[in-house]
């Protein structure tokens, strides 16, 4: 099993400070939230492109264009369409299986190089498509990506950071995934007025990128400390490293908590049947339902399908991506201000906020669709308005 940290009740009493290696870290688990950011929304926007979809997916385009009555609900309807969608999340639950096998025997850094060359492939067959086939295994290379960076990424950055900075340097993750969606949509909204009809491909192979960033720092960047003393039990080097990342040479006390949690979990028999024992069994309920339920709201398929959604109520082309890089912006913005308060207000604080503000937003959402767009037709001003 994978450790993050020392032992609970010493956390914040090491001694260290912000040191490079720590920013650069910071900067690798950046260019991972903007992979997985980017990836995730630069999809809804490429789809909802007119040259997009006249050349891959020609039924929906003729939906689209030649006036055929259909309900708003079926306009976007194709299997083919959602092949291409979900081929990536598919494969980022499969290859995330393995993931966490990769991350532990062969340490952080191999998960993390892993995850920039499936991307950096991914992106070259997303950008030089000529036919639906060369779509889809881009965007299963994507979803590999995505499944060894969402695993690895926030698990080294949590080893490298300082225990009272673990809290803020985790959302600098998230912050990389919120300005990952905002990049896509801007550089969808620019790509979508290039004549000739091929800036879909810009936009699909973008994510090149943050994924050469993200190559070059596993390359280059120390394994955590948790790792080597995991994987190679080599704690020579595990303290060197430590003593870089902390700035200090008094690493003694973190060291031996770091040893004494590679031993717990070393002589842990059975470590998946041990968290299904009675005793366990609200943290391991707490632990699945987090974000089990966050992603069941629905709300990803608001933020990332934006694009796609607008369209559906009868926004243009142009105008539903720039509709879409608005709202990033606000989700951007809060999540900055969520990385200064979650180490003060804690974790509940802002699950509290956040599952109140997403209720009144998605009843309201809901609200206004099922009252004023109907069946067929767009959301005109003048409904609004009455």
């Amino acid at each position: 099993m994978a450790f993050a940290g020392g032992i609970p009740g010493e956390r914040g009493q090491y001694n260290g400070k912000v040191t490079l290696l720590v920013v650069l870290s910071c900067v690798v688990a950046a260019s991972g939230g903007l992979i997985f950011g980017y990836d995730l929304g630069v999809s809804g926007g490429v789809t909802s492109m007119d040259p997009f979809l006249k050349k891959f997916f020609p039924n929906v385009y003729r939906r689209m264009k030649e006036g055929i009555k259909i309900s708003n609900y079926c306009k976007f309807d194709s299997q083919l369409l959602t092949l291409f969608t979900s081929s990536l999340y598919l494969s980022g639950l499969v290859s995330s299986l393995f993931a966490s096998t990769v991350t532990r025997v062969f340490g952080r850094k191999a998960s993390m190089l892993v995850a920039g060359v499936a991307v950096l492939i991914g992106s070259a067959l997303g950008g030089a498509a000529s036919n639906l086939y060369m779509l889809v295994f881009g965007r299963l290379f994507l979803g590999i990506g995505l499944g060894f960076g969402n695993q690895s990424i926030p698990l080294y950055i949590s080893e490298m950071a300082l225990p009272k900075h673990r809290g803020a340097m985790n959302i600098i993750f998230d912050t990389g995934v919120g300005i990952g969606v905002l990049i896509a949509n801007i550089i969808n909204f620019c790509t979508e007025k290039i004549d000739g009809g091929w800036g879909w491909r810009i936009s699909l192979s973008m994510a090149a990128v943050p994924a050469s960033i993200l190559t070059i720092g596993a390359i280059i960047l120390p394994d955590t400390p948790n790792s080597l003393i995991q994987k190679d039990n080599n704690l020579e080097k595990a303290k060197r490293v430590l003593q870089r990342i902390r700035g200090t040479n008094d690493v003694r006390q973190e060291l031996d908590d770091l040893l004494k949690a590679s031993s717990i979990s070393k002589t842990t028999k059975d470590p998946f049947k041990k968290i299904l024992q009675r005793k366990y069994r609200p943290q391991l309920v707490m632990a699945a339902a987090i974000p089990f339920f966050a992603q069941m709201t629905g709300i990803n398929v608001i933020t990332f399908y934006a694009p796609i959604l607008f369209r559906t109520i009868g926004l243009r082309e142009s105008s539903s991506l720039l509709s879409a890089v608005v709202i990033r912006c606000f989700n951007v913005g809060c999540t900055f201000i969520s990385m200064f308060v979650v180490d003060k207000q804690g974790r509940r604080v802002l699950f509290m906020l956040g599952g109140i503000q997403m209720l009144a937003t998605q009843v309201t959402i809901g609200g206004f669709m099922t009252a004023l767009l109907g069946d067929h037709g767009g959301l005109s001003k003048a409904k609004v308005l009455q």
